[in-house]
């Protein structure tokens, strides 16, 4: 029996789901909205809550409980970057990672990621500076409920998971979701065309 076990385990140490959590609340707050599966969602969907509550606060005190539930103050957005000499299709793609971030927040200037010589990432904005600067403040008159989780409608490759999207809401004429429709919906489409073109011949006749 299951008892006394709750949230969802994921098939995965304590660690390891830990650090999980983390990774997909940081893509969050990096990108906005991120495509995981459903069990994953919801699962760090309610530690993303507590961080936005937290930090709507402003204090010092919140700030630190942020900086522990996120395992520390990491760097952030290095998909920024763009080298001297990026090809137009690399800045093309950077932009579009730019015009459906800046749909829930305001995204930071590429000019403060900085690599060194190896590619390290040596300078970036700090994702607890960019949640109490650009994410609090947009919830700020809402009590609570700031993502939501929407299926696409299709299955990864390899196990058959249903996947979805999780991202912030407020932006619902932002980044546009990506999803195919289903096939009961497309056999009803195509019933409904067929008996369309039937009446409309027999009014001929």
């Amino acid at each position: 029996m299951r008892h006394g076990r709750a949230g969802y385990r994921l098939g995965r140490t304590t660690a390891h789901r830990t650090s999980t959590l983390r990774n997909l609340a940081a893509g969050l707050f990096e990108h906005g909205q991120i495509v995981t599966t459903i069990p994953k969602a919801k699962a760090v969907r309610p530690m993303v809550e507590k961080i936005i509550t937290a930090a709507k606060k402003g204090d010092l005190a919140s700030r630190r409980r942020v900086i522990a539930k996120l395992g520390g103050d990491r760097l952030g957005f290095d998909w920024l970057y763009l080298a001297k000499g990026a090809s137009d299709a690399e800045k093309e793609h950077v932009q579009k990672l730019k015009d459906q971030a800046s749909a829930f927040f305001e995204v930071p200037d590429g000019s403060k990621v900085e690599r060194n010589r190896y590619g390290e990432l040596r300078k970036a904005p700090k994702i607890v500076k960019h949640i109490f600067d650009n994410i609090a403040p947009r919830f700020a008159d809402r009590p609570g409920g700031y993502t939501r989780i929407v299926k696409l409608g299709r299955k990864r490759i390899g196990d058959g998971t249903e996947l979805c999207v999780l991202q912030f809401v407020g932006a619902e004429d932002g980044a546009e979701i990506g999803g195919r429709p289903s096939q009961r919906r497309r056999i009803g489409d195509n019933r409904t065309s067929f008996y369309a073109k039937l009446k409309k011949e027999g009014a001929k006749a």
